[in-house]
């Protein structure tokens, strides 16, 4: 797929904006037909470059611990962020550059699950070789609507 053009970017702050906005109401925004937006999202989202999906406060769901947790590895990254991906409890990983190789957000149901997650199956990955865990305390903003500049 080429790169997003302007046409593109304003579909999706668009649906930044409300993700279950009608075809028709992005339609009159950008200055396209309805179908023209359908195929639009069709392929941005066939690409990957987006997703429509529902953002939750995971405690209203009953997940009472949210952390991040900062890893080290031996040897190659990729392989240990690959085995975190395939993780329940785990919703975001990234390789990174500085203090920790991977950074993993989780969202757990208590205290122990999260314990349990981290000393049983997060610390046995083959290549971890330190876990620092951030426990959230508080939730203050989540949003994927940062834009598209």
């Amino acid at each position: 797929m080429t790169e997003p053009d302007s046409i593109d970017k304003a579909i999706i702050a668009e649906l930044q904006h409300d993700g279950r906005a009608a075809y028709a109401t992005i339609a009159a925004a950008v200055g396209l037909s309805e179908t023209a937006v359908r195929n639009r999202v069709k392929r941005l989202t066939d690409a990957r470059v987006m997703q429509i999906a529902a953002v939750t406060d995971p405690t209203q769901l009953g997940f009472a611990r949210q952390a991040m947790i900062g890893i080290r590895t031996s040897g190659r990254m990729e392989p240990v962020a690959e085995a975190l991906s395939s993780l329940d409890e785990v919703v975001y990983v990234v390789i990174t550059a500085g203090t920790y190789d991977v950074l993993v957000e989780v969202v757990c149901e208590s205290d122990a699950h999260l314990l349990e997650l981290v000393s049983d199956r997060i610390r046995a990955i083959e290549g971890v070789r330190e876990t620092d865990t951030l426990m959230y305390l508080k939730l203050q903003q989540q949003s994927s609507a940062w834009g598209v500049r």
